[in-house]
């Protein structure tokens, strides 16, 4: 049931819109077998879906997925990780997917932070690895440290500094908001790629960035976190990493806020732009093996 107190507006702007996103997901879900659903959980944000993927002996890993992302979008990421351990991949609430599409009103950083306070129990009974990506790696951060928490990986994270941006980005997701399209969606998702991973016909995501244009309300960047988050896991093992070509989030925006906030050091992802984990997951894949 969800809290009066943190009920906010829906994602989706239909009850159709709402049913065509959410059967795309589960199409791209169930033409994976080895990703398997998890028992619907109740939680003070409302049902929150978690998905698992069996995997080799390391350390089991969460992973929160950015903006207007997801477990469905993030296949090809989940499979790279789960040949070294298994991985659970959780749908945020108040994001396009199979969660609540209600999305937290007001304190929203500390109803997220509650909110994985809550559900990181029921889905591990071992300290695991949480992998947030932009929003999802604010998610992480705005929960309270604890022993389920084993390391934080953070890539291209919100909630450090402001986010950057870029006339491009502006020229490609303006026309994307006012009239999506395949051929927007793609322009916007290349924008946010590194060139070497930028699609020379449509973009793989585009026919579901497309959905996200015409069906959601898309929400924007969060602001930085407040000092009172960021200050208790300092004691945790953290990497944070970033596209060396992402405009949201730089290596040069995130060096000096991941060091004085976090006393982390920021690895450089070659060639990756802010959707590095979905552009290439092996990088990804491989800071997390250097944990194990």
């Amino acid at each position: 049931m969800l809290d009066s107190q943190v009920r906010g507006a829906h994602v989706y702007r239909s009850q159709d819109g709402a049913r065509v996103v959410r059967e795309w997901c589960e199409r791209e879900i169930a033409a994976c077998p080895e990703v398997t659903a998890l028992p619907s959980l109740e939680t003070e944000l409302g049902t929150t879906r978690a998905f698992r993927a069996p995997g080799g002996n390391g350390d089991p890993v969460v992973v929160l997925s950015g903006t207007n992302f997801n477990t469905a979008t993030s296949i090809e990421l989940i499979r790279a990780l789960a040949a070294d351990r298994p991985v659970i991949s959780v749908d945020l609430p108040g994001q396009p997917g199979l969660s609540c599409d209600v999305r937290p009103r007001g304190a929203r950083v500390k109803a997220y932070g509650a909110w994985l306070d809550e559900v990181l129990p029921l889905l591990t009974d071992r300290p695991a690895i949480v992998l947030g990506h932009s929003l999802g790696a604010m998610v992480a951060l705005a929960a309270s440290p604890s022993p389920l928490v084993g390391a934080l990986v953070l890539v291209s994270p919100a909630g450090l500094t402001a986010a950057g941006t870029t006339p491009e980005l502006l020229r490609a997701a303006l026309p994307w908001m006012i009239g999506p399209r395949d051929s927007k969606s793609t322009r916007l998702l290349n924008a946010m790629s590194g060139r070497a991973h930028v699609a020379e016909g449509v973009h793989p995501l585009a026919p579901w960035m497309t959905l996200v244009g015409r069906y959601c309300r898309t929400s924007l960047a969060p602001a930085p976190l407040p000092m009172e988050c960021l200050r208790p896991w300092r004691k945790t093992p953290i990497t944070v990493a970033t596209g060396s070509e992402d405009t949201l989030f730089s290596p040069a925006r995130l060096h000096g806020p991941a060091y004085r906030l976090l006393g982390a050091e920021v690895h450089v992802m070659e060639g990756l732009g802010h959707l590095g984990p979905l552009e290439d997951p092996a990088p990804a894949a491989a800071l997390l093996r250097e944990l194990d």
